[in-house]
């Protein structure tokens, strides 16, 4: 096979990912690239749970901490840097993996989908005419419209996202054809990678407990003097950035509309509800290979040496050394 070697290693949050995710890289000769939608951003290390430098253990990480919190990141934005990220690792001989839960981003690099909306062909005179229909009438108003021309992408978008109500309603305006149609064409494509796409996950009790716990941690580590800082920079809650689970709870708590413990509640309910949501979506997706630790006795390791296996059967490692021997030669370094 010619196709180029792509490893995707996803799964909800707080499943373990990023552990594993190291050992992988090191054991194949690869280099990570962060599809998560907010540990791109700078100054926000707590609430987005990021790998820090000094766990990186010397394996190349890329779309961490390269934009400021002020930036707006989104699919089309993140496929842009993520290619580009990929042509780096295959020009140093190195296999990329993408590891991260937002399966939106992962998608789009996958197939290589243009989720682009015709945006650089945008009608400012019509995006204007929306927005102060928006503001006069409101954004159920908008999403009515959207609606009338596009029953499924008013369906897939909340009326409060006007940005993407009105987006849709452009590319209706400059194509007469509704966007919906445009990215489900988009999602019909075959991938050109020669990719394996693991999908962690664990018992639902053991998973919940890893994100109570792990919310826990994230406050004891100073998350709230983390959202303050941010907040002193001049981040709003209308920023994206700050839409991320944590931030806009915190937010909230430091704005006196809600105390402490409320907050502290909803971040964990809410992260609950996001794992089941991201679980949801990886149901949805053709030829993944389900990764359970409840299987493997809740040991990284062992999930690893078969996840190396199947690597090594998909010839992944093509022209590399044989992965069983990098097996072998892990265990007697007990690197694992």
């Amino acid at each position: 096979m010619n196709n180029k070697p792509l490893i995707i290693l996803t799964g909800p949050t707080a499943v373990g990912k990023t552990e594993l995710s190291i050992k992988l890289a090191k054991a194949i000769g690869g280099e990570i690239i962060s599809a998560d939608s907010m540990q791109v951003y700078k100054h926000m290390n707590i609430g987005t749970a990021k790998i820090m430098p000094e766990e990186m253990d010397g394996v190349a990480h890329f779309l961490v901490d390269e934009l400021e919190p002020t930036e707006e990141f989104n699919v089309v934005r993140f496929k842009k840097m993520a290619d580009k990220a990929i042509d780096q690792i295959y020009s140093r001989n190195h296999i990329p993996i993408i590891v991260g839960g937002t399966g939106f981003y992962i998608q789009a690099i996958l197939y290589d989908i243009d989720f682009t909306e015709n945006e650089n062909d945008a009608d400012d005179g019509y995006r204007q005419e929306l927005e102060k229909i928006g503001l006069q009438n409101g954004a159920q108003y908008l999403h009515e419209m959207l609606k009338v021309v596009d029953e499924k992408s008013a369906n897939n978008i909340h009326a409060n996202n006007m940005k993407r109500v009105i987006r849709a309603l452009e590319y209706f305006h400059q194509t007469g054809e509704p966007i919906s149609k445009h990215n489900e064409e988009q999602m019909q494509k075959q991938s050109t990678y020669n990719f394996i796409y693991f999908v962690l996950n664990n018992n639902r009790e053991i998973l919940y407990d890893r994100i109570n716990k792990r919310i826990d941690i994230m406050m004891e580590k100073g998350l709230i003097d983390e959202v303050k800082r941010l907040k002193e920079m001049g981040c709003t809650k209308e920023m994206v950035s700050m839409q991320g689970i944590g931030y806009k709870q915190l937010l909230d708590y430091l704005d006196g509309t809600i105390e402490l413990e409320e907050a502290i509640y909803m971040l964990k309910r809410d992260t609950r509800h996001f794992a089941k949501r991201q679980l949801t979506w990886f149901k949805r997706e053709p030829d993944v290979v389900w990764m359970d630790y409840s299987k493997y006795n809740n040991n990284c390791n062992e999930m690893l040496v078969e996840m190396l296996d199947m690597i090594s059967g998909k010839n992944i490692l093509s022209g590399k050394r044989d992965v069983k021997e990098y097996i072998k030669e892990i265990i007697k370094e007990n690197i694992i």
